[in-house]
């Protein structure tokens, strides 16, 4: 992997700095990494790291009733929300894609830069067991510019997460 866009120094967020301090608490193998450009997409953020963009972790928050849900799905497909709705045993009408506000309120992250980690209070969240296939996963990082490596295991134990086929 090249990472030769990846910054040296930026100021650091509050959001990034909550992902920081959970990743430290949870005990995880890998630290945050900047972007010197934004990488919102898991299209761009593979791009930078050199690596297949289905090893990048897209954190796409739903709401399921008024509660946040968070799918961790590789950046190589969509999450059907079918597979979603029957794995959690309800109707796929009852999970809507949230707005940005309800994410950054669920969340304290911005759309583009959502982590798995770090959120205000636990997200039920369901990990794609398509990201299992690689060694080392991407993930947001709480804003834009930033992003971690992890695996699917660590993944699982950070979020208190369930894997799910959601492609």
């Amino acid at each position: 992997m090249r990472h030769a866009r990846l910054a040296t120094v930026r100021p650091v967020n509050e959001a990034v700095r909550r992902v920081q301090e959970a990743l430290r608490a949870n005990g995880a193998a890998g630290s945050v990494r900047t972007f010197a450009v934004p990488t919102p997409s898991a299209a761009t953020a593979a791009a930078e790291l050199g690596c297949p963009v289905g090893a990048i972790a897209n954190s796409l928050i739903f709401a399921l009733d008024g509660e946040p849900l968070l799918v961790l799905t590789s950046g190589a497909h969509r999450a059907d929300l079918r597979r979603v709705a029957v794995h959690l045993g309800t109707s796929k009408n009852r999970i809507r894609r949230a707005d940005p506000e309800f994410v950054l309120r669920s969340t304290g992250q911005q759309v583009g830069g959502v982590a798995p980690v770090g959120h205000p209070a636990p997200i039920k969240t369901l990990v794609d067991t398509a990201l299992e296939q690689y060694d080392e996963v991407w993930a947001g990082a709480g804003d834009e510019h930033s992003v971690f490596p992890t695996t699917f295991a660590e993944l699982l134990r950070i979020t208190g997460g369930v894997a799910v086929e959601v492609g």
